[in-house]
């Protein structure tokens, strides 16, 4: 492990308390969005430790190896605009928050991680007046073209007071799946709670550890992704920061994630009894216990059991078998249940800027949905499995002509 690239932390990311179990051990990766050039394809890629701890002070479960942010995202490949299913959710999100909280019209509202601005875009529309942070070069310049005004960089207090001396306090900042992202959550409170109005809210969307344990979703474990989230915990931490969480609400994105809306401390809006539902189905899950994270390990190795059997049956069958997405999750999921170009002869993705590119790690070539047609696989393993029935509805010719589908989480599924 490279340490001017990857840095263990020594304490509990929401808590700082030292008492940390290691609970599960996944095969070490390279950064999950590591995508690689032709010309970088024989060169290997150095991996990271996916090493997840469980804190016994307040349940809170996390990676401690943080490679360099700047590694990660500066030249991130991942955009929430290439998906319908993303766009409509973000469309739903911003009408329901100008009907729940009726920000003015007119008044700022500051998306963390802002990706392509395309949540933005839909407050815009309703009249908002609208400010993207985000740290890749690439996609904050594609978002400004698109007339979104979006900063390049990380949040922290000090650029929140900036964005506060030149645009005043934000009525509405939202930040989605950046509380898994980011190692600081702490700066990021102190910088939301200097940024936002009296009456603002702040809300965010993280993927829900209920659901990852429920249906084994452990390819949502990558460096990139350093928290897994629960409410509990969240909800001190929130309390402990100078802020009060008053809603939390299950939503289908990303195979099962929870909405968080906070306050500043003494805010205008009343807990809804939505946080302590959750908390008690946390109990009920025994989300506190490290058998449980022990289970989930031993329902991990169950699932690399059979689909590789199913994928070494296909292939002394001579079968012809390509991956269709390349999500983050996808690396983890071909390390850990060691799947290479052996088994998967080209990933088709819907990311022109994808496309052309190398999958991290095991170098298997990523290209347009055209190649389907040419290759003619007899199998496409769905690695985006989160889009699959999408993904399956936009290929009926494909399966008119004979093709099948794998879905290997949360269940093997052959269609």
């Amino acid at each position: 492990m490279n340490t001017t690239q990857c840095t263990r932390r020594l304490c509990c990311r929401l808590c700082k308390s030292t008492e940390l179990e290691l609970v599960i051990q996944l095969t070490p990766t390279p950064p999950a969005n590591a995508f690689v050039r032709k010309n970088s394809v024989e060169v290997q890629q150095g991996v990271f430790p996916l090493d997840i701890f469980f804190c016994h002070n307040c349940s809170h479960v996390q990676l401690l190896d943080v490679i360099d942010p700047k590694i990660l995202f500066s030249e991130y490949v991942y955009v929430s605009g290439t998906s319908p299913l993303f766009i409509e959710h973000f469309r739903r999100y911003a009408s329901d928050v100008v009907t729940q909280f009726t920000p003015r019209v007119g008044s700022l509202v500051v998306d963390i991680g802002s990706n392509d601005g395309t949540l933005l875009s839909f407050f815009k529309k309703a009249g908002m007046s609208v400010l993207g942070i985000d740290p890749a070069r690439k996609i904050v310049e594609e978002a400004n073209r698109n007339g979104i005004e979006t900063l390049e960089g990380f949040f922290n207090q000090s650029l929140a007071e900036k964005i506060l001396g030149s645009k005043g306090p934000a009525s509405v900042i939202t930040a989605n799946n950046v509380f898994a992202h980011a190692d600081d959550l702490e700066g990021i409170i102190q910088g939301v709670r200097s940024l936002l109005a009296p009456d603002g809210i702040f809300i965010f969307e993280v993927s829900y550890l209920i659901d990852v344990i429920e249906k084994t979703l452990f390819d949502t474990i990558y460096h990139e992704h350093l928290s897994y989230h629960s409410v509990g915990p969240l909800h001190r931490f929130f309390a402990q920061n100078g802020m009060n969480m008053f809603g939390a609400y299950r939503i289908h994105t990303h195979g099962g994630s929870i909405r968080g809306v906070c306050q500043l401390a003494d805010g205008p809006y009343s807990d809804d009894g939505t946080v302590s539902e959750l908390m008690t189905l946390e109990q009920i899950h025994a989300l506190n216990s490290v058998e449980t994270f022990s289970n989930f390990a031993t329902g991990i190795e169950g699932l690399k059991y059979q689909l590789n059997l199913l994928l070494e049956q296909l292939k002394s069958d001579g079968k012809k078998i390509a991956g269709y997405g390349a999500p983050a999750k996808a690396t983890t999921l071909m390390y850990h249940f060691n799947i290479g170009r052996d088994i998967v002869d080209f990933i088709v993705d819907d990311s022109p800027l994808k496309q052309g590119l190398y999958s991290p790690g095991r170098h298997i070539s990523i290209v347009s949905g055209a190649e389907i047609e040419k290759q003619s696989p007899n199998f496409l393993l769905i690695l985006a499995w989160n889009f699959a029935e999408s993904i399956i509805s936009n290929n009926q010719n494909y399966k008119k002509n004979g093709g099948q589908f794998i879905i290997p989480l949360p269940k093997v599924e052959v269609r």
